[in-house]
Protein backbone atom coordinates (compact mmCIF):
# COMPACT_ATOMS: atom_id res chain seq x y z
CA UNK A 1 0.00 0.00 0.00
CA UNK A 2 1.74 3.43 -0.91
CA UNK A 3 1.02 6.16 1.87
CA UNK A 4 -0.44 9.05 -0.63
CA UNK A 5 0.60 11.63 2.70
CA UNK A 6 3.73 13.97 2.71
CA UNK A 7 4.94 16.51 5.69
CA UNK A 8 7.32 18.74 6.05
CA UNK A 9 8.03 21.02 8.60
CA UNK A 10 9.39 25.06 8.54
CA UNK A 11 9.70 27.34 11.33
CA UNK A 12 8.29 30.78 11.51
CA UNK A 13 8.76 32.78 14.18
CA UNK A 14 7.32 31.43 17.25
CA UNK A 15 5.36 28.83 15.30
CA UNK A 16 6.26 25.53 13.95
CA UNK A 17 4.38 24.43 10.61
CA UNK A 18 3.39 21.36 8.85
CA UNK A 19 2.42 21.55 5.54
CA UNK A 20 0.63 18.38 5.08
CA UNK A 21 -0.72 17.58 1.52
CA UNK A 22 -2.39 14.28 -0.27
CA UNK A 23 -5.05 12.41 1.50
CA UNK A 24 -5.30 12.31 5.23
CA UNK A 25 -7.08 9.06 5.94
CA UNK A 26 -7.14 5.59 7.86
CA UNK A 27 -4.34 4.81 6.89
CA UNK A 28 -2.25 7.92 6.70
CA UNK A 29 -3.50 9.95 9.49
CA UNK A 30 -1.00 8.27 11.97
CA UNK A 31 2.23 9.85 9.74
CA UNK A 32 0.51 13.33 11.29
CA UNK A 33 -0.52 12.22 14.60
CA UNK A 34 3.05 11.02 15.04
CA UNK A 35 4.52 14.45 13.12
CA UNK A 36 2.54 16.35 15.77
CA UNK A 37 3.85 14.86 18.69
CA UNK A 38 7.29 14.71 17.83
CA UNK A 39 6.63 18.67 17.43
CA UNK A 40 5.98 18.78 20.61
CA UNK A 41 7.73 15.95 22.24
CA UNK A 42 10.90 18.74 21.15
CA UNK A 43 9.26 21.66 23.00
CA UNK A 44 7.47 23.65 20.22
CA UNK A 45 4.11 24.03 21.31
CA UNK A 46 2.93 26.84 18.53
CA UNK A 47 1.92 24.55 15.84
CA UNK A 48 0.43 25.59 12.44
CA UNK A 49 -1.31 23.26 10.18
CA UNK A 50 -1.13 24.03 6.87
CA UNK A 51 -3.89 21.79 5.25
CA UNK A 52 -4.44 23.83 2.16
CA UNK A 53 -2.75 20.62 -0.07
CA UNK A 54 -4.81 17.87 1.25
CA UNK A 55 -7.30 16.41 -1.14
CA UNK A 56 -9.45 14.15 0.56
CA UNK A 57 -9.76 13.72 4.35
CA UNK A 58 -11.89 11.24 6.26
CA UNK A 59 -13.15 10.67 9.90
CA UNK A 60 -9.74 9.41 11.04
CA UNK A 61 -7.70 12.68 9.29
CA UNK A 62 -10.63 14.88 11.89
CA UNK A 63 -10.02 12.51 14.65
CA UNK A 64 -6.06 13.95 14.30
CA UNK A 65 -6.82 17.16 14.15
CA UNK A 66 -9.31 17.19 17.03
CA UNK A 67 -6.30 15.36 19.29
CA UNK A 68 -3.75 17.42 17.87
CA UNK A 69 -6.07 20.27 19.24
CA UNK A 70 -6.67 18.63 22.81
CA UNK A 71 -2.70 17.71 22.79
CA UNK A 72 -1.69 21.19 22.67
CA UNK A 73 -4.14 22.80 24.51
CA UNK A 74 -2.95 21.01 27.38
CA UNK A 75 0.33 22.49 27.25
CA UNK A 76 -0.94 25.70 27.21
CA UNK A 77 0.17 25.78 23.46
CA UNK A 78 -1.98 26.91 20.72
CA UNK A 79 -3.05 25.39 17.00
CA UNK A 80 -4.02 27.09 13.86
CA UNK A 81 -5.07 25.33 10.30
CA UNK A 82 -4.40 27.13 7.05
CA UNK A 83 -7.44 25.79 5.47
CA UNK A 84 -8.39 28.15 1.47
CA UNK A 85 -11.02 30.50 1.50
CA UNK A 86 -14.56 29.25 0.96
CA UNK A 87 -15.33 28.79 -2.92
CA UNK A 88 -11.53 27.86 -3.45
CA UNK A 89 -11.07 24.58 -5.53
CA UNK A 90 -7.98 23.22 -4.48
CA UNK A 91 -8.13 21.90 -0.67
CA UNK A 92 -11.66 23.12 -0.07
CA UNK A 93 -12.38 19.43 1.09
CA UNK A 94 -11.25 19.63 4.48
CA UNK A 95 -12.97 22.97 5.32
CA UNK A 96 -16.61 21.02 4.02
CA UNK A 97 -15.51 18.06 5.86
CA UNK A 98 -15.13 19.84 9.11
CA UNK A 99 -18.20 22.28 8.60
CA UNK A 100 -20.27 18.97 8.17
CA UNK A 101 -19.20 17.44 11.13
CA UNK A 102 -20.06 20.48 13.15
CA UNK A 103 -16.17 20.60 14.36
CA UNK A 104 -14.71 23.55 12.36
CA UNK A 105 -15.54 26.21 15.15
CA UNK A 106 -13.51 24.44 17.18
CA UNK A 107 -10.28 25.69 15.47
CA UNK A 108 -8.53 28.62 14.35
CA UNK A 109 -8.72 28.59 10.66
CA UNK A 110 -6.34 31.15 8.47
CA UNK A 111 -6.86 32.15 4.89
CA UNK A 112 -2.67 31.50 3.92
CA UNK A 113 0.57 31.28 5.97
CA UNK A 114 0.93 35.12 6.59
CA UNK A 115 -2.27 35.42 8.34
CA UNK A 116 -1.86 32.15 10.67
CA UNK A 117 1.56 33.17 12.11
CA UNK A 118 0.42 36.83 12.46
CA UNK A 119 0.07 37.26 16.45
CA UNK A 120 -2.45 39.73 15.95
CA UNK A 121 -4.25 38.44 13.01
CA UNK A 122 -7.67 37.28 13.54
CA UNK A 123 -9.40 33.57 12.52
CA UNK A 124 -12.00 33.24 9.62
CA UNK A 125 -15.16 33.07 11.01
CA UNK A 126 -16.61 29.39 11.37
Amino acid sequence: MVVTLQVSDDEQGRWTVLRVSGELDLVTSPVLRQRVHDVVADGRHRLVLDLSQVRFCDSSGVGVLVAARRLLRSCQGGLRLILPAQGAVEGSHVNRVLGALGVRRLFDVHPDLPSAVDEESRPLPA
